[in-house]
């Protein structure tokens, strides 16, 4: 099966949504939904679909809440149409030989392979995505790139080539169905089922993960504040001056301070520093490239100031947080340890 954006058939598309521990349940079902909706508007089965896992029965998800699966075992006597990877916390882990070679016979049967959130680490472990565009949440987009360079990686909301497709999760798994679902049965059964399941828009393959048009619950940041840290996020391996920074947004060190200081409760040194820290940790977590790479990966020139300023921000020195940031525990913050407590319109 080629894209399935591009497909135009009466027959009933089998989904095969392979999950793996810790995934993300509501990415999951969101992504379904879609599906589900367009089956009841017109009282019959266009999609059926089956979660499966590698062994089977109760697969738990990041939440704590459970599916029912089926075992990869049987799930491989019968073919699919499309194969969704859904996995989320260390998707390195599950890349286990039975799981791979299931996504490969799926693959050389012409299923299109696809995935969501980490999903894609999975699919490129299989050598799915060698040459291709993908992404994933933005979250891992750093340790991705690092670990498949032969791969294209898209900072949007999904990634529609051939017959390869993925998503970065959360709410975009939504729009992600109903843009297979419009390419298969047109745009009329698509607006019914976006309608009934109350999603306002279908934001398109473009739609960048992180827009800078506005924050999600409506606040402006001003422009000179967006354009520095646009410029910290573009030179993270080698860091900028703070007033270089200044004099490329055309305003004083002093009025960037203030501007940091009234929207992000940080001095801009702070927040560079963090967001460097932040690459850090999902290179510590995500990779197993050495210390004094990621110390070098993350503008810090000595590796006893990046452990330090690391274990100063989550708590933890990053070699020990190569194995406790690995598991995922309920209520964690985003997805650090933090020493400050919880002030309103910070992360730190």
């Amino acid at each position: 099966m080629s894209d399935p954006a591009q497909q135009n058939t009466k027959e009933t598309i089998l989904i095969r949504v392979l999950v793996t521990p810790n995934f993300n349940i509501s990415a999951t079902m969101g992504f379904i939904d879609p599906f589900r909706a367009a089956n009841y508007l017109n009282g019959k089965a266009h999609f059926l679909w089956e979660f499966v896992s590698e062994k089977g029965n109760t697969c738990i998800s990041s939440n704590g809440a459970s599916i029912q699966t089926r075992s990869l075992s049987d799930a491989m006597s019968t073919k699919t149409n499309i194969v969704i990877v859904s996995s989320s916390w260390a998707p390195e882990e599950h890349a286990k030989p039975k799981t791979l070679n299931a996504l490969r016979q799926w693959a050389r049967q012409g299923a299109t392979m696809g995935a969501l959130d980490t999903g894609a680490f999975i699919l490129a472990h299989a050598g799915m995505l060698d040459g291709r565009r993908a992404t994933v949440h933005y979250e891992h987009i750093d340790a991705f790139q690092e670990l498949y360079p032969q791969i294209e990686v898209s900072e949007n909301l999904f990634v529609f080539d051939g017959n390869r497709i993925s998503c970065c999760g959360g709410s975009a798994a939504v729009d992600f169905g109903l843009h297979i679902l419009q390419g298969i049965h047109g745009s009329s059964l698509a607006n019914a089922a976006a309608r009934y399941i109350f999603q306002g828009g279908l934001r398109e393959r473009t739609s960048p993960q992180q827009p800078e048009t506005s924050e999600p619950l409506g606040s402006q940041v001003p422009f000179p504040v967006k354009a520095a840290i646009r410029i910290m996020e573009e030179n993270l391996e080698d860091p900028l001056s703070i007033p270089a920074i200044s004099k490329r947004v055309c305003i004083s060190h002093r009025q960037l301070d203030r501007l940091f200081a009234t929207f992000i409760k940080k001095t801009p040194a702070v927040y560079y520093r963090d967001i460097r820290l932040d690459r850090a940790r999902g290179l510590v977590t995500q990779t197993e490239m050495s210390m004094s790479e990621i110390a070098a990966a993350s503008g810090f020139s000595s590796q006893v100031h990046f452990s330090r300023a690391y274990r100063n921000r989550f708590g933890l020195p990053p070699i020990k947080d190569r194995v406790e940031g690995r598991v995922p525990f309920e209520f964690r913050a985003w997805p650090m340890h933090y020493n400050a407590p919880f002030t309103t319109g910070t992360k730190g």
